[in-house]
């Protein structure tokens, strides 16, 4: 099983950056697709980006493209979310997970490894 950790959330004002990283440990995998989702308060957890494992694919939700970027590091086992010009309904929980194979994925129910969360909260 392969364990994920978050880390990078934190409060920040309107207009401001951050960026995400999500280290893999334990049995990690390749090829693999890897994905960050985020849950605001009282909603549902949403899809925000997703990455196949040689960085060759990506995609992101249409709430975040231009403004969110998803990279990863094999060589550290690292996925990282660069966002910038956040804006407060990017407040959430954000969350990565893993997949195995070599094809992007989007649906929660397509990931079996998920990291714990860190919280962003942006301020207006």
């Amino acid at each position: 099983q392969v364990q994920l950790v978050e880390s990078g959330g934190a409060l920040v004002q309107a207009g401001g950056s951050l960026r995400l990283s999500c280290a893999a440990s334990g049995r990690t995998f390749r090829p693999y697709a890897m994905a960050w989702f985020r849950q605001p308060p009282g909603l549902n957890r949403e899809f925000v980006a997703t990455i196949t494992w040689n960085g060759e694919y990506t995609y992101y939700a249409d709430s975040v493209k231009g403004r969110f970027t998803i990279s990863n590091d094999n060589s550290k086992n690292t996925v990282y979310l660069q966002m910038n010009s956040l804006k407060p309904e990017d407040t959430a929980v954000y969350y990565c997970a893993a997949a195995q194979g070599p094809s992007p994925r989007f649906r929660e129910a397509d990931f079996g490894s998920w990291g714990q969360g860190t919280q962003v909260t942006v301020s207006a």
